[in-house]
């Protein structure tokens, strides 16, 4: 789900990007990924705390490579039809772009907190009190405020070769959110071939928390083109409108007869009608989708195939809703011309976004499933990203 927001972060990003210079260069050097990327280039320091690469592999030769600044997916090396593996998530090669909030897209791979998605207006109640937030995108509170979690250090600790878990504290007021929140992102790469991803929370005061994972996926193995020919389902009867500002309007809709109806998988640029309000609205796709899977994530809530590549991409969760953004900002307004991994550069709608979550302003919806945590108890999101071949 992106918009011009991190063109948006301000002054409060500053203290973010006074990052140490790379040390790679004066450490033994370390061996390059399946992917491509040097983990040198992914040591240094970011106010005072060590950022690394992580690398996870399973039996069958997958590869994860994860860092712990923003707790992002930096490359996910999956195999094709023939077998040869192809990285399908978008991002940076190097520490330096990624904790450069300039970057348009720095929320590449990222777990994504306190808040994923919008708060309208910054505003939301906690009790009898009215907590004001940070207004980083069209006038609304996104994803946690200009200095989410996606530009804090986890701290990591990888006791095997196919799981990392990352922890973060954030205190009471971080981007004035009440509470200090205790976070936690596993992630594992299991035997059947899917990155399993599991996100817990406690604070000691009452807050908000939803979590997600900002991953922009790219089956065909063609970053630098676009990737709306991908064929795309959705599980869901129903989608929360949304209005020009990107923020839903309150109402729940039948996705019958609109193009927001993906329950038979078809090419996503076949529903990419700009003549339809909630299109051009988004400029494609940027909405939450009511899942009929209703928090069991044994069933398929989305799923995203490349008929090029034949790889399949099903994804499971225990929220009650996702968001689908299609990379609609990419590649536009200068975005051309910024090199990303591999030294490419991505084009318009190159990618797309599955973003497990509750649904965006849910804090100012007391109908909605609740985004509120209470000191004593846990927060728990699980997201997967299971892959094979057709």
């Amino acid at each position: 789900m992106k918009t011009f927001r991190n063109s948006m972060l301000g002054a409060g990003a500053a203290m973010v990007l006074a990052f140490a210079a790379c040390t790679g260069g004066q450490q033994a050097a370390k061996s390059i990924t399946a992917s491509g990327l040097d983990p040198a280039k992914f040591d240094t320091v970011v106010n005072g705390d060590t950022v690394k690469l992580y690398t996870l592999k399973n039996q069958n030769g997958l590869e994860a490579c994860i860092t712990n600044f923003g707790g992002r997916v930096v490359s996910l090396m999956v195999p094709d039809r023939d077998g040869k593996l192809v990285d399908v998530v978008l991002g940076y090669d190097n520490i330096a772009q990624y904790a450069d909030a300039a970057n348009f897209g720095s929320d590449f791979g990222a777990s994504i907190g306190r808040y994923a998605n919008r708060i309208k207006n910054g505003r939301m109640k906690i009790g009898e009190d009215t907590i004001q937030l940070p207004q980083n995108n069209f006038g609304h509170c996104l994803h946690g405020g200009p200095t989410g979690w996606q530009y804090k250090v986890y701290k990591a600790e990888q006791t095997d070769s196919n799981s990392v878990k990352l922890t973060l504290v954030s205190p009471d007021g971080d981007n004035n959110f009440p509470g200090t929140v205790t976070a936690t992102v596993v992630y594992t790469l299991t035997a059947d071939n899917a990155l399993d991803i599991k996100m817990e929370a406690e604070t000691d005061q009452p807050t908000v928390v939803n979590m997600t994972n900002h991953s922009y996926f790219n089956l065909n193995g063609t970053p630098e083109e676009p990737a709306m020919d991908m064929v795309l389902y959705i599980n869901a009867d129903t989608f929360t409108p949304s209005d020009s500002t990107y923020m839903p309007t309150g109402e729940i809709r039948d996705v019958t007869g609109t193009p927001m109806d993906f329950r038979t998988p078809h090419a996503i640029q076949d529903s990419l009608r700009m003549d339809d309000q909630q299109v051009k609205y988004g400029n494609g796709f940027d909405h939450n989708w009511i899942l009929n899977t209703k928090g069991d994530d044994t069933q398929v809530c989305a799923s995203l195939y490349s008929p090029k590549t034949g790889i399949m991409l099903e994804a499971f969760t225990n929220e009650p809703g996702i968001q689908v953004y299609t990379g609609n900002f990419q590649g536009i307004g200068g975005e051309e011309n910024k090199v990303r991994k591999g030294g490419k550069k991505y084009p318009q709608r190159p990618s797309v976004c599955l973003e497990s979550q509750k649904y965006p302003d849910s804090p100012n919806h007391a109908e909605w499933p609740s985004p509120y945590l209470n000191p004593g108890e846990k927060y728990y999101s699980h997201l997967v990203f299971k892959f094979s071949t057709k």
